[in-house]
C-alpha cells in the first residue's frame, strides 16, 4: 500500500507517463506572490459571481470572488497578488436549487454586504483587465454592484477562446480544468477563479502557446454589433444557425436579432442579410464594441 503523499504522486507521475492512463490532481490554489523584476508585467483580476438566478436585472448576487495576477504582455501568469471573497445577502431567501448548485446557503449570507470601498480598493487603477469566464452574465451581474467594473476592460475566457479548435469538445470550466489535469470544488467563486488562473495558464497543444495569450489576442480586437431588425420571422432560424441571438428588447435595447463580427467579416455579414435575409439593400444599425464595452448592460 502507499503510505504517504510522496508515494502518492510517484504512483501519480509513473501512470502520467502512460498513454492509457490521465491523472487528474486536486487544484491546490497558488499562493500570493512578490512580482518578479526585469519583465513587464501587467495586472488583471479574474473574477466569478454566484447569483440567485439569470437575469441580472432582478436576481442579486450572493457571492463575489476574484484573484489577482500579474501577466506579461504575451500571455504569461507570472504570480498571484490577491484574492478576494465575499458573501451578499440577497432581499429574498436564495432558492433551493441555487443551494444544491452552490452550496451556499441563507445563513450563511445572513448579515453580509459586499463592501463597494473593498471592491474598488482590490480593482484600483493598476489593474487593467477583467476576465470572467462567462464575462456577459458576470459583467452585467458585477457593474450592478461596483461602478468600477464599468471603466475596466473586459475579456471572455469561454467565448473569446475557440476551446474545439484548440482540441477541446467543449467550454465549461470544469471539463477546461480536467484538461489542463486538475478538479476543483465547482460553483464556489474564489475557487473558480483559482481553476481559471489554471486553465488560462496552461500551453495549448495546438500552439505551443497559454490560453491567455489567445484570449488577450481576440479581447484586443474591435467587434461590431448587427441589428437584424424587422427581419422575417420566417427566417428566424437561419438567423440563429448563423449564430444570431435574440433580445427581447426589456433592457433598453431593440427587439430584434444580433450578432457580434470582427471588422474583417463585417461585409461579408451584410451581405448575407441583404441576400439571405431582407432581399433587398439594407443599412442595418451598427455598433462598434471594445473590450470596455463588450458584455456590458450599457450596450
Amino acid at each position: 500500500m502507499f503510505q504517504d503523499a510522496s508515494d502518492l504522486a510517484a504512483m501519480a507521475e509513473v501512470l502520467g507517463r502512460s498513454s492509457d492512463y490521465r491523472v487528474l490532481r486536486r487544484l491546490v490554489p497558488r499562493p500570493r506572490s512578490m512580482p518578479g523584476s526585469g519583465q513587464e508585467t501587467k495586472i488583471g483580476v479574474l473574477l466569478d459571481t454566484e447569483t440567485t438566478g439569470l437575469d441580472h436585472r432582478k436576481d442579486e448576487v450572493i457571492e463575489l470572488g476574484m484573484v489577482k495576477f500579474g501577466y506579461t504582455p504575451d500571455g504569461r501568469i507570472i504570480d498571484v497578488r490577491d484574492t478576494f471573497s465575499a458573501f451578499n445577502e440577497p432581499s429574498e431567501p436564495i432558492p433551493a436549487e441555487i443551494t444544491a448548485l452552490t452550496g451556499i446557503t441563507d445563513d450563511m449570507v445572513a448579515g453580509h454586504k459586499i463592501d463597494e470601498a473593498a471592491v474598488n480598493a482590490f480593482v484600483d487603477d493598476s489593474v487593467v483587465l477583467v476576465i470572467a469566464h462567462s464575462s456577459g452574465f458576470d459583467r452585467k451581474f458585477s457593474e450592478r454592484y461596483g461602478p468600477v467594473f464599468e471603466r475596466k476592460a473586459w475579456a471572455c475566457s469561454a467565448t473569446e477562446v475557440d476551446w474545439h479548435q484548440h482540441g477541446f469538445e467543449e467550454a465549461k470550466l470544469g471539463y477546461l480544468l480536467n484538461g489542463a489535469g486538475y478538479f476543483h470544488q465547482a460553483h464556489r467563486a474564489v475557487d473558480d477563479c483559482h481553476a481559471l488562473l489554471e486553465i488560462l495558464d496552461f500551453d495549448l497543444p495546438t500552439t505551443g502557446a497559454p490560453a491567455l495569450a489567445v484570449l488577450l489576442e481576440t479581447a484586443r480586437k474591435k467587434t461590431v454589433r448587427i441589428w437584424a431588425e424587422q427581419s422575417p420571422f420566417e427566417l428566424k432560424d437561419s438567423l440563429k444557425r448563423r449564430g444570431y441571438r435574440w433580445s427581447d428588447g426589456t433592457d433598453g435595447r431593440p427587439k430584434s436579432w444580433y450578432v457580434d463580427v470582427c471588422d474583417s467579416a463585417l461585409e461579408t455579414e451584410l451581405a448575407f442579410l441583404r441576400t439571405e435575409i431582407y432581399l433587398r439593400d439594407v443599412e442595418p444599425r451598427l455598433q462598434q464594441l471594445t473590450a470596455f464595452t463588450r458584455f456590458s448592460t450599457r450596450v
